[in-house]
């Protein structure tokens, strides 16, 4: 009858090279943008579009609404966007980022974009953790029933998490600290 199957055999995976995360040597050259979702306590979904600079872990914008495509991030914040992108940097990007404007405008300052893949956390750590403290500080703890109420408490979370908050990868220091260190040891120029 020979009722005995065969084991399968164990899969192997192929050996995954192992790539030091990126820290950039200057503030501003490298940012890492991310959206979030949650929902308002009437059940209504909002997202969240996040910007953190690499150098020193700084929140550098939230923008909060109902809808957020690429025409809109130039719009809203034109002037923050081009300043992100003035420095001469590269602007690390998930697929999500919707449409071509936001590439556009990078394209159209003369800087590139890095999309990291979906699926690879690993490769935008700065932002995911970010995203996480954002999500369990702020979304997590507060039931919001309108926009503004969100935006409000992401403002004030952000000027804590820049200002107030230490960064053990910082050496202690909070992000506007360390940003000021850099700026006091430097020879090169950074934008207070």
């Amino acid at each position: 009858m020979k009722l005995n199957l065969r084991r399968a055999a164990k899969r192997r995976l192929p050996k995954r090279e192992r790539v030091p995360l990126y820290v950039p040597r200057l503030p501003d050259t490298v940012w890492s943008v991310d959206f979030m979702s949650d929902a308002l306590a009437c059940g209504r979904r909002f997202r969240t579009f996040n910007v953190v600079d690499d150098f020193n872990r700084e929140a550098l914008h939230i923008e909060v609404d109902t809808s957020i495509n690429s025409q809109r991030l130039v719009r809203v914040r034109p002037d923050q966007t081009r300043s992100w992108l003035a420095a001469g940097g590269a602007l690390g990007q998930r697929p999500r980022v919707p449409g071509r404007s936001v590439h556009q405008l990078a394209q159209d300052q003369w800087r590139r974009t890095a999309v990291h893949p979906a699926g690879k956390p690993n490769q935008n750590a700065f932002i995911e953790r970010f995203n996480r403290t954002f999500r369990e500080e702020v979304l997590d703890l507060n039931l919001f029933a309108c926009l503004d109420e969100v935006r409000e408490a992401a403002h004030w979370w952000m000027i804590d998490y820049n200002q107030a908050r230490s960064h053990d990868s910082l050496g202690g220091m909070t992000p506007v600290e360390y940003r000021n260190k850099y700026a006091e040891s430097s020879t090169f120029e950074v934008p207070a």
